[in-house]
């Protein structure tokens, strides 16, 4: 915490990530200190309806409000490791909404598994210069794709930008850490600008701030940084289909819907749910020993040809995607039995899900 003129700055940190914030506050002499992060922050929650006083020296804080007093032991603020910086790296600025809707596009297909940790985390790759997904070259003056991907090897999911960008970013990549993907997600909430920075080992975030929330008290604006995931991340390219063939357009919420209420009766080891197309009709269908059946049909334009193509999804790999998305319209694209299954939007995202092979 470091109090200057007319504002209080507070930073935490936990190595891996950190996040820094300006609050107005009435400062009658400067001066900072390191607290407990959560105990501060408890004590603050609890606190009732009225202004917060705080007085500090080098190693405590005495914090009161109303009838409320506390002491709170800390630390010489020069024993706070800083925030890395980048005063000299080129920033891609884009809107605060818009990045955080190429976050929840994809954020849900990020593995849990510890063990694949190049996984556990969402890929920004700026693509100017070099083959596009659709195998033109997105070189065009200061134009990049860029490509937001997640996957976790059963399902990937891709946001796809045509954006200007600073030729130094051009070519280059970076993996976010689910952390601070979840953290980006809930910050991201302003009707305003925010900066991407990075190098070789750090990602930061500038979020500037709206006309609401300098009402609420915040100042300046958001900074998070983050280390990023070292390493190479898989080849996802590869895992896009070149071929699916059949296409079929479906009312998004309809379609949730229908694949939530069959998965009720699902087994809760597979959870899986059945997609029979039949000739201008979807069947959804799920079944276990434990629970029962669940049948579901949804009226669709598609020539089923010689005969009907079943598919068997985790359901949750199909409704992470939909819950996700905000279009009334999507396309589900397919090839075969076995074949990965593709969800898609008019507005370049698409989600690859793999089949279950039941015995």
């Amino acid at each position: 915490m470091c109090a200057r003129e007319g504002a209080l700055e507070l930073i935490t940190t936990n190595l891996d990530m950190g996040i820094r914030c300006t609050v107005a506050a009435d400062v009658k002499e400067g001066g900072s200190i390191a607290l407990p992060a959560r105990r501060l922050a408890s004590i603050a929650k609890a606190l009732p309806e009225g202004t917060i006083e705080l007085e500090c020296s080098d190693d405590q804080a005495k914090l009161s409000c109303g009838c409320s007093k506390f002491r709170i032991m800390g630390m010489n603020d020069a024993e706070f490791p800083p925030l890395p910086m980048f005063e000299q790296t080129e920033a891609l600025v884009v809107e605060q909404q818009q990045l955080r809707g190429w976050l929840r596009h994809v954020s849900f297909a990020q593995s849990e598994d510890e063990n694949r940790y190049l996984l556990n985390g969402v890929l920004f790759a700026f693509k100017g210069g070099e083959e596009a997904t659709n195998g033109e070259t997105a070189d065009s003056g200061n134009v990049a794709e860029l490509h937001v991907v997640a996957t976790d090897g059963r399902r990937l999911s891709l946001m796809q930008q045509s954006m200007e960008v600073p030729q130094a970013l051009r070519g280059k990549s970076f993996i976010l850490p689910s952390k601070a993907v979840g953290e980006l997600e809930h910050l991201l909430q302003q009707s305003a600008p925010v900066k991407l920075y990075f190098n070789n080992r750090q990602v930061g975030f500038e979020l500037e701030l709206d006309e609401n929330a300098q009402k609420s008290g915040l100042a300046q604006s958001i900074y998070l940084v983050s280390k990023q995931i070292e390493g190479t991340f898989p080849n996802y390219l590869q895992v896009l289909p070149k071929t699916t063939e059949r296409r079929v357009r479906l009312e998004r919420s309809l379609l949730l819907e229908s694949i939530q209420r069959a998965a009720l009766v699902s087994s809760l080891d597979n959870n899986t749910v059945k997609l029979t197309f039949n000739q201008n009709l979807l069947e959804i269908s799920a079944s276990s020993a434990e629970f029962g059946e669940a049948h579901e049909s949804i009226a669709v334009e598609y020539e089923a040809g010689d005969k009907p193509i079943s598919i068997t999804f985790n359901s949750k790999f199909l409704t992470d995607p939909l819950k996700a998305l905000d279009e009334d319209v999507i396309f589900f694209e397919f090839k075969d039995e076995v074949s990965p299954g593709v969800i898609k939007t008019n507005d370049n995202f698409r989600c690859v899900v793999m089949p279950l092979r039941l015995g």
